[in-house]
């Protein structure tokens, strides 16, 4: 699994011109599922988003956990994470999940974020086409993998 997560002030998705999810202080998460995760490396993941330590602290360092500011998480399905651009300038998605096991994945992450960050998560639309709007802060982006083992 691949969570590409991104402090933000703010952030936002809208399908087809309606708003879905708002947060403000948070994570914007981008995540994606491959064909050989797992459950063990999904709630890996989860845990490591929840228990990132990027916001700073009195002093100004990245001390500071989701948690600990009180922030919020917006998780975005992203199958383009695992986008192949070796060969050509074509992304082959050979290793993306199939939106039926990708969905059960997403639903999985989700719900273990919503057990580490109760009534702070909030999501796009699996296989939507959204718009998605952020003010990243700092900014600061981390990558977030964990295979499967």
């Amino acid at each position: 699994m691949r969570a590409v997560v991104q402090r933000v002030a703010e952030a936002s998705v809208a399908v087809e011109g309606r708003d879905v999810a708002r947060i403000g202080k948070g994570f914007l998460v981008l995540a994606g599922f491959a064909k050989f995760d797992t459950p063990t490396s999904i709630a890996w993941t989860a845990r490591k988003v929840a228990s990132l330590r990027v916001f700073d602290d009195e002093a100004g360092r990245m001390a500071l956990s989701l948690d600990a500011v009180g922030g919020e998480a917006l998780v975005v399905s992203q199958f383009t994470l695992y986008g192949d651009v070796n060969k050509g300038a074509r992304p082959s998605f050979d290793d993306s999940a199939p939106p039926e096991v990708a969905r059960v994945m997403y639903e999985s992450f989700v719900a273990a974020l919503r057990d580490l960050l109760p009534g702070r998560v909030h999501t796009g639309e699996f296989q939507a086409s959204m718009r998605v709007a952020l003010v990243n802060d700092g900014p600061v982006t981390i990558l977030v993998e964990k295979n499967a083992a």
